[in-house]
């Protein structure tokens, strides 16, 4: 699992932006997932649903302000008592302690791209040398390699930080992969008519801060014009913190990079568009970058896994605990039920199971994943799991029934972006969505509008849509016995 992984740059989906080799392959030799979404867009949140199997109503993380109940029943737990070693690996972000791990080793906090701290099963707190996404596949591979000797299975969850703001490439990426110009979104300036939802939100690349997202020698909040998504954050000062923090190698290449463009953008001085340009320009090439060394490492782990025989019979999972903003709406960052934020990557591979090549539509979410391994491993699936298995839809030539109708809350709405919490439903065409401490619904009709620039709630011939997706949002409320939600 990576953090905050547009669809877009993946090119198994979308070969406009980059090209992502390892994780194509991996999707070639599995099943790719066009219609698979979060039930919460946002980091700690959805890695507890993936953990539990449940909405963040019933299994108590609801926003990044939360501290995650170990106690509860997990998939680690189930996995643990199934007889397979478990271990979690990279970033955790649930705040207490994890619980159900034979073996861990986990950032604290965000975590850091460059010389990363981690706390390991033992006690531990080490400091390591290196570049995150690197580190966490050598540690993934460690694993595996001592797993090998004894006579459990295995089950890892490796998760990177990798491409979580602030985008920070690997020293080695930045020669190796020139700086790109990169077109900027055809709804970049969009005034946001018609959505209410979409108003007084703080994530536009355009007030994103100078100092950390622009990688500008700003270390003074006062000279920093950026909001960046809470004007009152001292960004400023951790950004000098970061960059004081790289060892020399790691400065000296960082500088030989990024100083001929931070003396280029203050020679010329850009404005208006030209500074848009040269933002959105600066975000997507740190981004590309760090998703880069994702890519490298997913294939470094698949030769591995390749050369030793264990990827035949390994279920493999690939995805992000989101999807994110690459200039849509003008956006970074996540949190929305529009699609950018909503969808996420997901790829499945297991090939004495599985057929190589397929490519399905179906409205999965983040919620069966737990629920289809549990199932492919012949464990019973938990009557109080809230997803369903996936392992008949992708072994059985029978046509499965599948759900026509997701559901989606963002509980959130205080702190970072001001995002208005909301909730909805969304099916094969139409989306609704209802942000109720605004009062404002919003109607998407995804086939002739994919881009959800034109709200249709109350417009005429839309009526018996829009009571037919009520009444089927209602009815998810109840299924997923929903009581935080409010409905108008």
């Amino acid at each position: 699992m990576t953090d905050d992984h547009a669809k877009k740059a993946m090119s198994a989906y979308d070969k406009s932006l980059m090209e992502t080799p390892h994780l194509d392959q991996l999707a070639a030799e599995g099943v790719l997932f066009d219609r698979a979404y979060c039930t919460n867009s946002i980091c700690g949140p959805s890695r507890a649903v993936f953990l539990t199997g449940k909405f963040s109503h019933k299994n108590g993380f609801m926003s990044n302000h939360d501290t995650f109940n170990g106690d509860q029943a997990t998939l680690a737990k189930y996995m643990q008592k199934a007889g397979y070693h478990t271990s979690v690996l990279g970033k955790w972000h649930l705040v207490s302690k994890p619980q159900g791990f034979d073996e861990y080793n986990i950032l604290i906090g965000q975590g850091e791209y460059y010389n990363p701290r981690f706390v390991s099963s033992n006690g531990d707190t080490s400091k390591i040398e290196g570049y995150a996404t690197n580190l966490i596949t050598d540690m993934a591979i460690n694993v595996i390699e001592n797993q090998k000797k004894g006579e459990k299975p295995f089950f890892m969850m490796l998760h990177h930080k990798a491409p979580h703001r602030n985008w920070m490439p690997d020293s080695t990426h930045l020669k190796a992969y020139e700086e790109k110009f990169y077109k900027m979104p055809e709804t970049f300036f969009d005034d946001y008519a018609g959505r209410e939802g979409a108003k007084g939100q703080d994530m536009r690349v355009l007030d994103m801060y100078w100092s950390g997202d622009m990688k500008l020698p700003i270390y003074d909040k006062k000279d920093d014009p950026g909001s960046g998504g809470m004007a009152e954050h001292d960004r400023a000062s951790n950004w000098e913190a970061i960059y004081n923090d790289l060892n020399p190698d790691q400065k000296a290449a960082w500088d030989e990079y990024y100083q001929p463009i931070i003396e280029n953008f203050y020679k010329t001085k850009p404005e208006g568009e030209e500074l848009a340009q040269w933002m959105y320009n600066r975000y997507m090439n740190d981004y590309t970058k760090t998703v880069q060394s994702v890519d490298d490492n997913v294939g470094r782990l698949m030769s591995y896994l390749k050369e030793t025989g264990l990827d035949e019979n390994t279920l493999i999972i690939y995805t992000s605990d989101q999807g994110f903003y690459l200039g849509e709406h003008g956006w970074y960052d996540k949190r929305y039920m529009y699609e950018p934020s909503f969808g996420m990557p997901l790829v499945l591979r297991y090939p004495s199971k599985v057929q190589a090549g397929m490519r399905t539509s179906k409205l999965v979410q983040n919620l069966d994943l737990a629920p289809t391994i549990l199932d492919f491993i012949g464990e019973p699936v938990p009557a109080d799991m809230q997803g369903q298995s996936m392992k008949n839809m992708l072994t059985s030539q029978a046509e499965d029934e599948w759900r026509k109708s997701i559901y989606y809350h963002y509980y959130q709405g205080t702190g970072w972006h001001h995002v208005p919490r909301h909730l909805g439903v969304s099916m094969q065409r139409y989306k609704l969505m209802y942000f109720y401490d605004l009062k404002e619904w919003e109607l998407f009709d995804l086939e002739t509008d994919p881009d959800e620039m034109n709200n249709l709630y109350g417009k005429d011939g839309y009526e018996e849509i829009t009571d037919e997706l009520k009444a089927e949002l209602k009815r998810l409320v109840e299924q997923y016995e929903d009581n935080t939600a409010v409905l108008g």
